[in-house]
């Protein structure tokens, strides 16, 4: 009975099968099919190499938040070089709510160095206006910068310290801790010196015809500084020969968190907008000569973060090429060969064509009529009659 049950219960899960299979004596091979499958066994292989290479690839996915932190402190990392000596100018930051930050209270240094580059700070310089030009175009080497690491701070090149005569200019780099909130950095002439409405800057020491501030900025950023960011300014350069000449930067900075193979850490990225203008006050354009540096931060925070295809999509998408390429392969294979039945047809029945009746001559003709008989017979008798019985 177990056996029978057993039996019995094959035979259902066999009725159930929805891959029947065709009996070898019923299957028929040809060449069309034999080539269309080489063809799909190559497609498939070609197709599953480069969904493995693009499995093992990743992507960088971007999300935006309101940005949440509201405590911490911004970081501002500056290298600059101005035309002028380091006696005559002076640098600080005034933020919205009033509080000054000096040199003093962060880790600005003043070095004395000459403006002309030396042949290494002309070679980073045109390396990096290379790569902003470029990402200007191809936005997408963002997402190789972020996925390879790049260090996109600036390497310290030295400083041109030879030359004839005193040196000619100041570089001001380090950093400055502010509070997170809408700010201005600014070099200007004189040094700076707090009083109860604010501060301000002894320019009176300076002959108005020695203010000269062209200059260079070597960095420019805010927050830790993280692999794959190329900051708007770095590498840019304005000379003149106007001592009235006033340059005004607004940059709109905007929290971003990078999570990446390479690196994780929160750091900020700005676009920036550039003004600059002679101040004449007799024509209505006031001001102070000097460098500034106004930033706002944004409210919306950046999260930048490399991701990987989940292993199963990856399954799943393979499954699809293979069962894919094998279904179209199918229904092709089936079309050709009633292409190719129907050429072949109609070219045999273009070459098998029914020939013309012959006439047959009137003496070979055959007589198909009925001989006589009894003529042929001598001992026949004609009309014989038949005695009737008696």
């Amino acid at each position: 009975m177990r056996r029978l049950n057993r039996k019995q219960t094959l035979k259902v899960v066999k009725e159930l099968d929805a891959f029947p299979k065709v009996p070898e004596s019923y299957q028929e091979t040809s060449s069309t099919g034999g080539t269309l499958a080489l063809l799909t066994f190559l497609l498939i292989g070609v197709l599953i190499i480069s969904e493995i290479r693009y499995y093992a690839d990743t992507r960088m996915k971007y999300e935006y938040t309101v940005d949440a932190d509201l405590n911490s402190k911004l970081t501002i990392n500056v290298d600059i070089t101005v035309a002028m000596k380091c006696g005559w100018i002076g640098a600080d930051v005034v933020d919205i709510s009033g509080e000054t930050t000096t040199p003093a209270r962060g880790n600005i240094k003043e070095e004395a160095v000459y403006f002309e580059k030396t042949p290494e700070q002309r070679h980073r310089q045109e390396t990096f206006k290379m790569i902003k030009a470029a990402l200007s175009e191809e936005h997408a080497l963002q997402d190789l910068l972020f996925q390879s690491g790049f260090d996109s701070k600036p390497t310290e090149s030295p400083p041109n310290k030879k030359g004839k005569g005193p040196p000619d200019a100041c570089r001001l780099h380090g950093s400055l801790v502010v509070n997170k909130v809408a700010g201005n950095f600014h070099v200007t002439v004189g040094k700076s010196i707090p009083h109860p409405k604010g501060h301000a800057h002894l320019a009176l020491m300076v002959d108005p015809s020695q203010y000269n501030f062209s200059h260079r900025i070597d960095h420019l950023s805010f927050g830790e500084p993280a692999p794959g960011i190329i900051n708007q300014l770095d590498a840019e350069e304005k000379v003149t020969k106007d001592n009235r000449r006033i340059y005004q930067y607004f940059l709109q900075i905007v929290p971003t968190k990078v999570n990446t193979r390479k690196a994780r850490m929160n750091t900020h990225q700005f676009a920036v907008t550039e003004r600059e203008r002679t101040i004449n006050h007799n024509e209505g354009s006031h001001g102070v000569s000097g460098i500034f540096f106004k930033y706002d931060l944004s409210s919306l925070e950046i999260s930048v973060t490399e991701t990987h295809e989940p292993y199963s999509q990856f399954l799943i998408r393979l499954c699809g090429i293979v069962g894919g390429i094998f279904a179209t392969s199918g229904i092709l294979h089936s079309f050709l060969e009633v292409l190719i039945s129907a050429i072949c047809c109609r070219y045999k029945f273009s070459t098998h064509t029914p020939s013309q009746p012959t006439t047959v001559p009137a003496d070979h003709q055959l007589d198909h009529t009925t001989p006589n008989l009894a003529a042929s017979d001598p001992n026949s008798q004609a009309n014989p009659s038949i005695p009737s019985p008696q």
